[in-house]
């Protein structure tokens, strides 16, 4: 996951933006690499995904960091008087093609990620840093911006937001420092921009790694699409029998239904010990290298600790904040757990199983529990989730309540993987943009789901339309073999989908007021997981992959019954990896031994020993391969928070598809971008701050903090 963030002018682009120091200039341009050239084509140009190659970046690399780091000695050398239109304007457009460059090489690193591409991630990435810390240390220009703040209350409503949120940008990423200091915080910067390729380079090697199973009786109770993912996969590897991935779209599906314990504690055990083996992919000395380094860089920028400078610029403005939330719904959450445990715990005593339930129990019983009180299980339920139908109910409810309509061109833009598919996007028959889905896990993909935007939606000129996509690791069966996918997976599909939808809704003038905060960045992805479960589209997309029947009311029925089923695990596995984040970066001198503080910090909380942290430290990829959600985890809560109270105002409007409340949050909180204060967006569409116990309410824990 790469970090996106405020560069200078507030444009959304990839931060990483560096100039290689070379004796000589590089022989390429855009006429004889194709990295360089314009996206061309239709829809506004597209990505040349097909001539995308390693051995193409390094020249590519340099000649768009020089012409970027000339947009901006231009601004800076202007010898006119400040203002918006000299200063900002231009620099809202300065190094597009680097930006360009940098969506392609971001992509193929996430998805693609060859050994060749993991070494220009580690030779290329200190260097971006230093290129980016050289336009935000260049005095002239911070000059500019500075002057033109000073006399912001003449500009424009929006003039004036992007020139605020810009000075603070810069002053926050060191512009206000001496020489020495920037310096130093250049060498901070560089130091954890490779200790970042680092530590995703170690955790791609062990999500690499499979668990083989020769005797097929071990693997009873697993489904049969289970087991055909498994023997693909093995195939794939050259291996005998059945391979189980250590992602976690191929472990849990194994730990929910193997009957054999001694194979499901081997695949937990080999899943949660990602990067912590003790081995050359063990992750805990890089990151306590990059907590450190997080630590000297706060300091350094004034502030205490590196969760203080980090949010700044969140909605949440404090850590406090941030973790006064999370401990008002922890208790609820572990004293749900113990009661989970305990039906668990009598079934499997029911059952004469001599045994006491560890976490690689809790997926399997938790089965059994749903089965024996709402009659419900996993495997009943798939055969109605195909992964194309599902993908289809996405598009249905993205029309029916936004007016996006959808059609897809798959086979007429370019692509970077043969499984990709591509829809064109209109509204009201104006321009959108496109969406890509890349739906399947693969060796080189990092795991996980995640939406990327290769090009954000301005109406400045020149106007861009949107290319959105959506990234999964479904795991893909044998050839002729329907893809099946549980309820979570199909949750997920909607969650990443609504980011963009986020995305093709937007409607902002300006490229630097595109960005929201990140604890704002969830919430239209959360959002639209509610519409997954909604009568509508369960009757016309969750048809039996066989028969086409519909899902009988009947199951329907349970589902609904069970929406609060085994929250307590749900939100104690989250929630702990994000009070751990924030009590891990809050630390003021950051020296850590990343184990210890894990175990220590679990104790104190009281972390039930039955299950553990959705992400264990040595493989928090959201945390340790950027400083994306460093200090943020917890945002999903707090997204989640204003979330449960907006599908709530559906609700009061008497339904799920009410237009009047669809349109309202779209005009008001998905196509504003940043233009306004997120907080104050929310209430002129509430008429008031969210109310958490919606939040309780959708998690099933009615009457806590009342």
């Amino acid at each position: 996951m790469r970090s996106i963030f405020l560069l200078a002018g507030g444009a959304a682009l990839m931060a990483t933006t560096a100039l290689a120091q070379t004796s000589s200039t590089p022989a390429a341009t855009a006429a004889t690499n194709p990295l360089l050239a314009d996206w061309t084509g239709p829809y506004g140009g597209v990505p040349p995904w097909d001539k995308v190659t390693p051995a193409l970046f390094p020249a590519a690399f340099q000649v768009a960091l020089a012409e970027r780091r000339a947009d901006y000695q231009r601004i800076a050398d202007n010898s006119a008087a400040p203002s918006f239109a000299n200063t900002f304007v231009p620099m809202q457009l300065a190094g597009q093609r680097m930006g360009r460059l940098m969506t392609l090489f971001g992509v193929m690193t996430g998805n693609m990620n060859s050994p060749a591409y993991q070494a220009l991630d580690r030779e290329w990435s200190p260097r971006f840093a230093a290129a980016q810390d050289e336009i935000t240390f260049n005095p002239k220009l911070f000059a500019r911006i500075e002057a033109i703040y000073a006399k912001r209350a003449a500009l424009n409503a929006q003039q004036q937001r992007l020139v605020t949120r810009t000075y603070d940008s810069f002053v926050r990423q060191g512009a206000k420092l001496n020489a020495a200091q920037k310096a130093q915080l250049s060498q901070y910067n560089q130091q954890l921009a490779t200790a970042f390729a680092e530590f995703s380079e170690k955790l791609l090697a062990d999500e690499g790694k499979a668990i083989t199973v020769t005797d097929e009786v071990k693997l009873a109770g697993v489904p049969a699409s289970v087991k055909a993912v498994a023997k693909a996969a093995a195939v794939e590897r050259g291996q005998p029998g059945w391979a189980i991935v250590n992602t976690r779209s191929a472990v849990d599906p194994v730990m929910t239904f193997a009957t054999d314990r001694a194979l499901r504690e081997q695949v937990w055990r080999a899943f949660v010990n990602r990067g912590d083996n003790g081995d050359a992919n063990d992750t805990n000395a890089t990151i306590a290298r990059i907590v450190k380094l997080r630590a000297d860089r706060a300091h350094l920028l004034g502030f205490k600790t590196h969760a203080d400078w980090r949010m700044q610029d969140t909605m949440a403005k404090t850590p406090a904040a941030a973790t006064d939330l999370m401990m008002r719904v922890w208790p609820f959450a572990k004293a749900r757990v113990a009661e989970e445990v305990r039906d668990m715990q009598a079934i499997a005593s029911k059952a004469g199983t001599n045994l006491t339930i560890e976490p690689w129990d809790y997926r399997f019983y938790q089965e059994k529990v749903r089965k024996d009180r709402y009659d419900l299980d996993q495997s009943e339920l798939k055969p109605y989730f195909e992964l194309n139908n599902i993908i289809q109910s996405s598009l249905y409810a993205a029309n029916r309540l936004y007016g996006l309509e959808f059609k897809e061109i798959t086979g007429t833009v370019p692509l970077f993987e043969p499984n990709m598919r591509v829809w064109h996007v209109t509204r009201a028959g104006r321009e959108v943009g496109l969406f890509y889905r890349d739906d399947f896990a693969r060796t080189g993909k990092r795991s996980g789901a995640w939406a990327n935007t290769y090009r954000g939606q301005r109406r400045m000129p020149p106007a861009q339309t949107v290319l959105s996509s959506n990234n999964n690791n479904f795991a893909k069966p044998a050839a002729g073999e329907p893809v099946l996918i549980s309820l979570d997976d199909a949750q997920t599909l909607f969650h990443e989908f609504g980011h963009a939808i986020h995305a093709m809704l937007q409607d902002v003038y300006y490229p630097g007021l595109a960005g929201t905060p990140r604890d704002f960045v969830e919430y239209p992805s959360q959002v639209n997981e509610h519409w997954l479960l909604t009568r509508d589209v369960l009757d016309k997309y969750a048809r039996h992959y066989q028969t086409k029947a519909a899902m009988p009311q009947a199951l329907l029925d349970k589902i609904e019954a069970s929406k609060t089923f085994n929250q307590g695990f749900a939100t104690t596995e989250y929630l702990s990896s994000a009070i751990v984040d924030m009590k891990l970066h809050s630390l003021p001198d950051g020296l850590v031994d990343p184990d210890r503080f894990e175990r220590e910090t679990l104790a104190g909380i009281g972390m039930p020993k039955e299950l553990v942290m959705r992400h264990r430290l040595p493989q928090f990829n959201h945390l340790f391969s950027s400083d994306s959600y460093s200090a943020g985890y917890y945002s999903y809560l707090w997204s989640e928070t204003m979330d449960a109270d907006t599908f709530a105002a559906f609700e009061e409007a008497g339904s799920p598809w009410d237009k009047a409340t669809a349109n309202r949050f779209a005009k008001i909180l998905l196509s504003t971008g940043n233009e306004t204060d997120r907080a104050e967006a929310y209430r002129a569409f509430r008429g008031r701050d969210p109310d958490v116990h919606a939040l309780l309410k959708k998690r099933g824990f009615e009457g806590a903090g009342k």
